[in-house]
This record gives C-alpha cells, sequence and structure tokens, in this order.
C-alpha cells in the first residue's frame, strides 16, 4: 500500500509539474502580450473579474471535497454500488450550483461599476464582459464537473493534467493570435469559454474510459446523504473564508486604488502565485494517498509522516523564499519596466506572505484529507473577516503593503492556531507545542537563509539578463547549501532522505517511459 501511494504521487507529480510549468509559462507570455498590445487596464480588468467569480463560487459549497473524501472509504472497499451513487447525487448538486451561481451572478450585474475606482478601457463595456465571465464559470458545473472526482478520488490527477494541457494549448494559440492582431477582449473570453467546454468533456470522457463501471445512477441511503450534507455544511464556511481570503485583496486594490495599481499588484501576484502552484503540486499529488493512510494507518505514523513533510515543506519553501527575495525585482524589471514595479519592501511583503501561505497550506492538506471541517468551520470565516477589516483599514494608510500585512497577520494571529488546535485534538490526539516550535526553528532559519543569499547576490553588478540568471545560480547553490549545513544532522533529516529518494525514483521512472514513447 505504502509503494502504491508513493508510485500514485510520483505519477501525479510529473504530470501536475509537467502541467504546472506549462499553465505558468503560457500565462506570463499572455500577460506580457497584453501589456504590450492592450495596457495594463485590462490585466488589472481580468483580476478584478476573476475575484468576483470566485466569490460567486460559493454556491458550489465545498461539494466536490466532501464528495471526493466520501469515495476514499468505498474505493478501498471496492463498493462499486455506492461509489455510482455518490456520482449520481454529485451530478445532481453540481446542476443545483450552476443554477445558483448563474442567478446570483445575473442579480449582482448592476453592481460591477462600483468595484472599479478608475481606469476603465474606453471600448470595453463592464457588463459584457462580466456576463462572459459568468457563463465561463457556470459551464464549469453543468459539463460533466461530477465526472472528475473520479480522478482525484483514484490519485489519477495525471489524466486531468494531460487534458488540460491540450485544451490550454488550444486556448493560449488562439488568444495570442486575438490579442496581437485583433486586440478585441470580448473574442479572448469567448476563447475561453469555449476552452473549458472542451476541458469538461474530454476530461469526462476519460474518467469514463478508465472506470468505465462507475455510472451516475442509484440513490443512497438517507443517512449517508444527511452525512454529506453534514460535511458540506461544515464546508460552507471554510469555503466563505478562503473565497474571502483569495478574493479581496484584488476587489480592494480596485476599488480603492483602481485597475492599473491592480494590474501592478497582479504582476507581482502572478510571479507568487505561479511559484504557489508548483509547491501545490506537491501536496496535491499527495493528498488522496494521506487520506488513505489516515484511514489505515495508526496516529503515531501519521504523525511522523506529517513531521517528514513539514521539513520537506520548510526546505522548498526557504530556497522559492530566498528565490523571491532575490530574483522578483530584477525580473519585474526586465519584464514589466520600472514604471510597473513596487518598492523592494513590497518585495519582503509578498515573501512573508509566500511563507506563511505555504506552511499554512500543508496544515489545510492534512485537514482536508482528514476530513476535519465540522471542527474547523468557523475558522476560515474568522480568519477571512479578519484578513477583510484590516485590509480595508491597513490600505487607507500603507496602500498595498497594507493588504498583503493584513492577509499575514489574520492567518499567523487566527487561522493557523486554530488550525493546530484542531489537527492535535481531533486527528493526532497529542499536544503539538514541539511540532509548533520546530515551524518556528524554519521560519528564523528561512530569513537568515534568505538574508544570507540576499547579500551575496547584492555583489553582482550586471544588468538584464546576465543579472537574472547568475543570482538564480546563487540562489540554487547558497540557499539549498546553508539549508543542508543548518539541518543535516537532525532527525527529519534523516528520516526525509528515504521518502525522497522513493519519490525521485519514481519520478525519474515515469519520465523515463514518457521519452521512450
Amino acid at each position: 500500500m505504502q509503494e502504491s501511494r508513493v508510485s500514485n504521487a510520483s505519477r501525479n507529480l510529473v504530470f501536475g509539474m509537467f502541467l504546472k510549468g506549462y499553465q505558468i509559462l503560457m500565462p506570463f507570455l499572455m500577460r506580457t502580450a497584453m501589456m504590450k498590445y492592450m495596457g495594463m487596464e485590462y490585466l488589472g480588468l481580468n483580476s478584478l473579474f476573476g475575484s468576483v467569480l470566485w466569490v460567486l463560487n460559493l454556491a458550489e459549497l465545498g461539494v466536490g471535497s466532501a464528495m471526493v473524501y466520501s469515495m476514499y472509504q468505498p474505493i478501498i472497499d471496492g463498493d462499486k454500488r455506492e461509489i455510482c451513487a455518490l456520482l449520481n447525487l454529485y451530478k445532481k448538486y453540481y446542476r443545483i450550483i450552476g443554477t445558483v451561481i448563474a442567478v446570483v451572478g445575473l442579480i449582482l450585474t448592476p453592481f460591477i461599476p462600483y468595484l472599479i475606482k478608475s481606469g476603465v478601457p474606453s471600448d470595453t463595456n463592464v457588463y459584457i464582459v462580466y456576463l462572459l465571465n459568468l457563463f465561463c464559470t457556470v459551464m464549469t458545473y453543468w459539463l460533466f464537473a461530477y465526472k472528475n472526482s473520479l480522478l482525484v478520488a483514484h490519485q489519477r490527477n495525471d489524466v486531468a493534467s494531460k487534458v488540460m494541457l491540450f485544451t490550454n494549448t488550444f486556448q493560449y494559440g488562439v488568444q495570442f493570435l486575438i490579442v496581437i492582431f485583433m486586440q478585441d477582449y470580448y473574442w479572448y473570453l469567448v476563447a475561453a469559454i469555449i476552452t473549458q467546454a472542451c476541458t469538461n468533456i474530454i476530461t469526462a470522457r476519460m474518467a469514463s474510459k478508465l472506470y468505465p463501471e462507475y455510472e451516475p445512477e442509484g440513490e443512497l441511503p438517507r443517512s449517508h446523504v444527511e452525512n454529506i450534507n453534514g460535511k458540506i455544511k461544515d464546508l460552507f464556511t471554510s469555503k466563505l473564508g478562503n473565497v474571502i481570503v483569495s478574493s479581496c485583496d484584488s476587489i480592494v486594490i480596485s476599488a480603492f486604488l483602481g485597475l492599473v495599481i491592480n494590474g501592478v499588484y497582479q504582476n507581482y501576484f502572478y510571479i507568487l502565485t505561479a511559484v504557489m502552484g508548483i509547491v501545490k503540486v506537491v501536496f496535491d499529488s499527495c493528498t488522496a494517498g494521506i487520506g488513505n493512510s489516515i484511514l489505515v494507518d495508526s496516529e503515531e505514523k501519521n504523525y511522523k509522516d506529517l513531521k517528514k513533510l513539514t521539513f520537506i515543506t520548510a526546505w522548498l519553501t526557504c530556497f522559492c523564499s530566498a528565490s523571491l527575495l532575490c530574483l522578483f525585482q530584477p525580473f519585474m524589471e526586465l519584464w514589466a519596466g520600472k514604471e510597473s514595479m513596487f518598492a523592494f519592501s513590497a518585495v519582503i511583503c509578498f515573501v512573508v506572505y509566500f511563507f506563511v501561505d505555504q506552511m499554512n497550506q500543508l496544515l489545510l492538506t492534512y485537514k482536508d484529507a482528514a476530513g476535519i471541517w465540522h471542527e474547523d468551520r468557523f475558522r476560515p470565516l474568522a480568519t477571512a473577516f479578519t484578513n477583510l477589516i484590516l485590509s480595508i483599514i491597513m490600505i487607507q494608510f500603507w496602500g498595498v503593503y497594507g493588504v498583503l500585512w493584513a492577509t499575514v497577520i489574520s492567518k499567523v494571529m487566527v487561522g493557523m492556531p486554530w488550525l493546530f488546535y484542531n489537527l492535535s485534538t481531533v486527528l493526532f490526539k497529542r499536544n503539538m507545542k514541539g511540532y509548533i516550535l520546530k515551524m518556528l526553528v524554519y521560519a528564523l532559519a528561512t530569513a537568515f537563509v534568505s538574508g544570507v543569499t540576499y547579500f551575496v547576490c547584492t555583489a553582482v553588478t550586471l544588468d538584464g539578463i546576465p543579472e537574472l540568471m547568475i543570482k538564480a545560480l546563487i540562489c540554487v547553490v547558497v540557499s539549498n547549501l546553508m539549508f543542508l549545513l543548518l539541518f543535516f544532522k537532525t532527525k527529519e533529516f534523516g528520516e526525509t532522505k528515504n521518502i525522497v529518494m522513493r519519490v525521485l525514483s519514481g519520478v525519474t521512472n515515469k519520465l523515463s517511459r514518457i521519452i521512450k514513447r
């Protein structure tokens, strides 16, 4: 069973990383084209409507997470009838969700202009743009979205990755032509709508091909449905909290500072989320395996696994933090130009934001894999409203910096302590003070390593691409070497080495098979 988890994680890691690299590069090129041919206002508009529609996704209520979690045990038991009934329930729920999003989205249409302080492109009707985005969101639920749960629950995320690779290639190709030759934002959005439809349809067909025995049919016992509905209710507050945290920054910046500043902010945040996305592939590849381990292994075994994953996450986060601190500004100068840059103090804010988010994400992965939603139902909401209130207050005094620090403060002071308590009392049933102290050690180590790496990089006097390449090399060598020197004698390093070698071996084998094909 352990080797199966490692194999599945390795396969998902290979295709997930490949897709994530593609999804980082292509939108980057797209943002570059939009800046050059259409202007910064369109980037701000893109971000604003993405955030608004993410709020509308509240209607999903966490149904996806609850349904996938409900499939873990019947998959282990080989209960085909229950899985089919779960799919049928999932299908009904998603049809309802799509309808609710459509109705609420239409009701909100007249209020959209109030979210934009200034800078709306003169040739763009914000209502049409919003409705096109709304239609694209609604389609994600109406077109076979329930089928994807089979792939996630069976740890076959690589299948969805392959489909997205194919459909995104079509989307970016068409959108590049539209941006460069037409500069028409409406057709740009139409291409996204067509791509979303194709992605859903092809993913559903692939899921049916891999698992033809599972079709949406049959009914679950009332007690089982009530149990699932209870999980969904518990997940609603989590969903609401996550949506507020993810979306309010862009909406607050657009409402108080305008689309141009929002566009600059989103350029920085795009790079940050690109790095976060790469790390998230690791978490996503392991989530189903963690859920399986929680069901079949002891609390002691799962706690040891948490400490191993924490060490791996801390090392990876330390390297990424040092790289962001040293490379953010040189890269932004090359990409967007000095006129579209924040001061270096903003970079420090982004790096702190990144570290806190990644360590928090590891804990959330365990919470979701264990299905700790009822006990955790109020934590995301409290964190989110703290974040929103602080953002509105602090943006008045410190602008964009205030928004970033508001998110960091809300997670560190409200969200993470609460999450530690839930994990320690529900899942691991032990005092986690030692674990918390270890995380603080990793935070101090990251600050020290990042500072030293930045100091070494200041010795580079070149400009442009040579500067970026040499500093990148320094980040790879100095940050990883220093982290290794700090922790190579620790118990965590010794326990982690073997599992990392197994995963790397699995990744190498998967890559070799791909190359041979």
